[in-house]
């Protein structure tokens, strides 16, 4: 069978895939033992041929294969719940609970399946999720409310070793055993989240997975007991045993100081093996932890080969790894890359600028400062609370820090931002990447927000670059503040604009007028600037309006002094953001117009109040929540008409 097409490919000499045979659980747990090695490869194949053609997480899911099929033999979904830790890796899962075939092939595509758990898209999805650390505070809570609704189900959480970086992973830790008796965690350790693990964490599992003498005895003595007629009934003096001895190998048994039983390590790539410690676990009468080890990418080998590139990738050849990307020499730089560029380029010039990361240091760039200036990186794992307080520390010393995150993920620690950054007035540059849509990745992975969440904290300085030449401006800027600034970018390619050799000190709050009007004035951020001058050109060639265009820069402080100039003399004002409505930009300068009681009408541009599903690409969301260019600039011409037919009544 040609391992890499999907079903409609395959030969018809060849045997029907058993995959095509499975539309729920029921249906894995027919087959034969001797079935499911099969299974596990046709089921690598189908996600290797889809997320080649889509892009995807190919590695999370290629090494929790056994481990999938091994809970669905265990246990019964959607009565028993699943809830994986990010859920990038429950391809798997979708494949073997009635979403697989053209729906799963359109995964990440409008219409298609979500990459991520999503409650609305299946009753297999106990648990929706696609920021890190969440699933063992949400199994606790569904275990939790089974036990005092008197139901008997069963609760299993699995997270990667990287979500034990999180601090809200350790505080369900150490509520467990205060809450519950019955719930499996499935510790899956496979040495990566998204790049290398770091940090005392990581370290403290490798010992434990590679303590030959301990896995030896534990193996062993597990073997004997269980074979006794009664082993069983002796397993509390086999679990104290294991207690009492285990720290002779291993210097903490970190678990089952929080009351768990610890089971493993176990090859999680081997289902019988899976399979015999998830029946143990399942009836176990107190919380047990089943450590696995899976290797990231199993079945593919350029995602074992590129573990932090094939983590989430772009549609890619199944062959060689290589993206199909059309990118060319002419395509201009990501604002990741421009911003990283720049970053190592300051730091070099001055030791007391450090860069911070939450375990991406490719996907923010970050990985320029860490070839240029390792000692000025740090990569603190998936702990975006402690990136944010880290930095706060180190600018009371006198060091210049940048802390680079996803906009979705800087949600994490609003509360740090608010409590220890801005209200100590602390010279931390915060960059944001990913600011507007995420399209395949959809709601989770949206920054819609920030500008909403950032614009009501005091001391606050919130600004969006127009291209990369100003981002380089906005970041050189920042590094000379005595106070936070948060710097919003979107994802993907720049506009083109080169890069000066000496970059310029911005004036905080001052806008750029790009090009004036006297009809109708448009104020726009970021991305949102090209769509703004093509509107402007097409009402003034196909309407006879004078419009102009604004590069507001800055979502706070707002220049009042320019909006309330220009509102004094035009009749409409075009607000234009990637962002919610709600708080927004637009917010800002309607707040502003009231306060300089000025009526003059204001027309938003913005996301609306719900939350934006995934989809094949910007465009094709944008059009779906009524933002498309045509129907933005029908909206903005029915306003103007709107008030000139007023103006010319009140007139007679």
């Amino acid at each position: 069978m040609n391992s890499l097409s999907p079903a409609s490919a395959v030969p018809s000499s060849n045997p029907p895939r058993l995959l095509d045979s499975i539309h729920s659980p029921t249906d894995v747990k027919r087959l034969s033992p001797d079935q499911l090695t099969r299974l596990a490869q046709e089921i690598r194949d189908e996600i290797i041929a889809v997320t080649a053609k889509n892009g995807g997480h190919v590695g999370p899911n290629l090494g929790v294969v056994e481990l999938t099929i091994a809970l669905h033999r265990v246990f019964s979904t959607p009565e028993d719940q699943f809830v994986f830790d990010v859920s990038h890796q429950g391809y798997v899962h979708k494949l073997l609970t009635g979403r697989s075939g053209e729906f799963f092939r359109n995964l990440r595509q409008t219409g298609g399946a979500s990459g991520f758990f999503y409650r609305n898209e299946s009753a297999h999805d106990s648990f929706g999720a696609g920021h890190a650390g969440t699933a063992l505070s949400a199994a606790l809570g569904m275990a939790t409310a089974r036990d005092l609704r008197g139901t008997n189900e069963h609760v299993v959480a699995v997270c990667g070793d990287a979500a034990f970086t999180c601090g809200i992973t350790l505080e369900a830790l150490n509520n467990v055993v205060a809450s519950t008796k019955r719930l499996v965690l499935i510790l899956n350790d496979n040495e990566w989240s998204i790049a290398k693990n770091v940090g005392a964490i990581a370290k403290y599992l490798n010992r434990l997975s590679t303590s030959t003498t301990y896995n030896k005895v534990h193996h062993d003595l597990e073997k004997f007991f269980t074979s006794l007629p009664h082993g069983h009934d002796m397993h509390r003096m086999w679990v104290k045993w294991k207690r009492e001895t285990k720290d002779f190998f291993v210097s903490s048994s970190l678990f089952e100081k929080f009351g768990l039983r610890y089971l493993g390590p176990v090859d999680g790539h081997n289902v019988d093996e899976l399979i015999k410690n998830l029946e143990f676990a399942k009836n176990s009468d107190v919380p047990v932890v089943l450590h696995v080890i899976t290797k990231k990418g199993r079945g593919l080998p350029a995602a074992i080969q590129h573990p932090e590139k094939f983590h989430g990738a772009s549609p890619y050849d199944p062959i060689t790894g290589e993206s199909k990307s059309s990118s060319s020499s002419d395509t201009p730089p990501n604002y990741q890359d421009v911003f990283g560029h720049a970053l190592a380029r300051f730091a070099k010039a001055n030791p007391r600028i450090v860069g911070i990361t939450g375990a991406m240091p490719s996907g923010t760039g970050l990985h320029h400062l860490a070839a240029a200036c390792p000692k000025q990186f740090f990569d603190v794992g998936i702990a975006e609370e402690h990136a944010v307080l880290f930095a706060a520390g180190l600018a009371t010393k006198g060091i210049r820090p940048v802390v680079a995150v996803y906009s979705t993920f800087l949600q994490r620690s609003f509360d740090q931002i608010i409590h220890d950054v801005c209200l100590q007035k602390l010279p931390v540059t915060f960059c944001l990447d990913r600011a507007g849509l995420s399209p395949n990745d959809g709601p989770t992975h949206h920054g819609l927000f920030d500008l909403s969440y950032l614009r009501c904290v005091p001391n606050a300085i919130v600004m969006q670059p127009k291209d990369e030449d100003e981002l380089v401006d906005m970041l050189h800027t920042s590094l000379q503040l005595d106070s936070p600034a948060f710097i919003r970018f979107p994802r993907g390619s720049g506009v083109g604009t080169p890069i000066k050799a000496q970059p310029a000190t911005l004036t905080i709050g001052q806008a750029e007028v790009l090009k004036q009007g006297s009809n109708i004035i448009i104020w726009a951020l970021g991305p949102m600037i090209p769509q703004a001058l093509q509107m402007a050109q097409k009402l003034e060639a196909e309407e006879h309006l004078s419009v102009g265009v604004v590069n507001a820069r800055w979502a706070k402080p707002l220049d009042r002094e320019l909006l309330l100039s220009q509102a004094a003399v035009v009749p409409l004002l075009v607000t234009m953001e990637d962002n919610v409505l709600a708080g927004g930009f637009g917010s800002a300068v309607l707040e502003a117009l009231q306060e300089g009681e000025c009526t003059t009408a204001v027309e938003r541009i913005g996301w609306p109040d719900k939350f934006i599903e995934h989809g094949s690409d910007v465009a094709t969301l944008r059009s779906a929540n009524g933002l498309a260019p045509d129907e933005v600039y029908r909206r903005v011409l029915a306003r103007w008409r709107n008030l000139h037919h007023a103006s010319v009544e009140a007139e007679v």
